[in-house]
């Protein structure tokens, strides 16, 4: 799968399959130094049970300079690609939906604790823990399983000849569509290409922009927090379906006017003027909860929650959706509630 400025394939190590995270060699930066940093970090933990985990590390010589390596663990499906192939109303059952949300906020409230930021936190970076062991499979019974590899040539537009340094063919990404998941194990966290330590805070990050943070938008100091944000829509998404701003925002400026109904608060005096802004809203944060119970709650998709599940979770979420950064609530005050001990999650 491609994974922002660089590639992850499948590999097998010292008899155990492995994730192989190639980047690109201009990636021989500060960014890819970074997450380096934090992989190794990470790795040095007793208790990363819902973090994604390097095993090695080595550089290799190519064509356009040298490329470092990272070698991780194996993990299955993201969420999406898991819904998409055996849930056919678009949504998680809500027992799952409650699991992965616990899971993801125990592995952020981790990285929180080390002072680390993800910086890109959505769904499609939460991955399953394959449900079986793989490392005692011959290597013909595990590309059976994934599927062979689909292989074509790299081509430009126009049939010209691709520049000296270019690969010549691509590879289509695994779908595992032929793995079982009649049993959960868990998720983890995955991808750190845009995690960050505070003394090394990026100006801007990538996040997908229907879950980007205000304080990206607008330019702010990040910190830690841009993920608590991010973790708001996600929890919506994960219970929903869908993240909690209708449809996919075209521009920063339609996304601010859809924050500014669901954000507990209003925008802050120093981004106003900053993006041009429509009329001011109903009370802050009003919209939130009637728009969660109308999303969930939608005659075409199964409702196995109460109202009064859905309730609490509205309030969860509600303390994570502040403009002001200082004002979202940590991971383990999230954790704390009991809504999360109760159902047998």
């Amino acid at each position: 799968m491609v994974l922002m400025k660089s590639v992850t394939y499948s590999a097998v190590r010292a008899n155990s399959y492995v994730a192989i995270k190639i980047s690109i060699s201009e990636q021989r930066n500060d960014e890819h130094n970074q997450e380096y940093r934090v992989m190794k970090t990470l790795a040095s933990l007793k208790r990363n049970s819902h973090l994604m985990g390097m095993l090695d590390e080595f550089d290799v010589e190519g064509p356009n300079g040298k490329h470092k390596c990272l070698v991780l663990e194996l993990l299955g499906p993201c969420i999406p690609d898991v819904i998409e192939s055996r849930y056919s109303d678009g949504r998680l059952p809500g027992h799952l939906a409650k699991a992965i949300a616990e899971q993801s906020l125990r592995g952020l409230k981790i990285l929180h604790e080390q002072g680390i930021a993800h910086g890109d936190l959505h769904v499609r970076n939460l991955a399953v823990v394959l449900p079986f062991p793989v490392d005692d499979m011959s290597e013909e019974v595990f590309i059976d399983m994934l599927g062979k590899p689909k292989v074509g040539p790299v081509q430009k537009v126009g049939g010209q000849p691709v520049e000296p340094g270019m690969p010549q063919h691509i590879v289509q990404s695994a779908t595992y569509s032929k793995i079982p998941l009649k049993s959960f194990r868990g998720i983890k966290i995955v991808d750190f290409g845009q995690s960050f330590l505070p003394a090394f805070a990026p100006r801007t990050l990538r996040t997908p922009l229907a879950v980007r943070p205000p304080e990206v938008l607008f330019s702010d100091p990040l910190d830690f927090r841009v993920d608590l944000w991010s973790m708001g829509c996600m929890l919506f998404e994960l219970f929903v379906g869908q993240p909690p701003f209708d449809g996919p925002p075209s521009t920063p400026e339609v996304l601010v006017e859809q924050m500014r109904e669901t954000a507990g608060d209003q925008l802050p005096e120093r981004w106003r003027g900053l993006i041009k802004e429509g009329s001011e809203t109903n009370t802050a944060g009003s919209s939130l909860q009637s728009w969660l119970e109308e999303t969930y709650f939608d005659n075409e998709r199964k409702s196995d929650l109460t109202i009064e599940d859905i309730r609490v979770l509205g309030g969860l979420i509600a303390k994570l959706l502040y403009f002001e950064p200082s004002r979202r609530a940590p991971a383990s005050e999230i954790l704390s509630d009991s809504w999360f001990r109760a159902g047998g999650t």
